[in-house]
């Protein structure tokens, strides 16, 4: 399996929603969800098949490390950018670009999910 050092944490008001929304529409996978003593993620984290993770971020304001919600703008290698943009649409992402040949050789699709983050997925893995 493929790791990463980078964990990017993305920013969810309603982590459960966020978790479920991530694993319908993308393919993320549940990997540690720690729920705090009311009921709430205090924290989790999310693999994604192909290698790499993200950890859940918060949009409490007590918190020191609060995002603003929708704040997060992520780009994610595939190889199925077809199919997954199907998914993500038929999950309530909202479309921002349809899947598209780039002149650098990559095939890429752009989506917002419910709380406001983009997603961008692509076949371009890096030079």
């Amino acid at each position: 399996m493929t790791t990463t050092g980078i964990w990017p944490l993305i920013p969810y008001a309603d982590k459960k929603a966020g978790i479920r929304f991530l694993v319908e529409a993308f393919g993320f996978e549940e990997t540690l969800i720690v729920p705090g003593d009311n009921g709430e993620i205090v924290h989790a984290e999310l693999r994604w098949p192909h290698g790499g993770g993200i950890m859940l971020g918060t949009c409490d304001p007590e918190s020191p490390f609060a995002q603003q919600k929708g704040s997060a703008s992520n780009y994610v290698v595939t190889d199925d950018i077809d199919a997954l943009y199907e998914r993500a649409l038929a999950a309530g992402a909202e479309s921002v670009y349809a899947p598209h040949d780039q002149d650098y050789g990559s095939r890429d699709f752009v989506v917002r999910d419910p709380e406001g983050n983009l997603w961008s997925f692509g076949t371009y893995a890096g030079s």
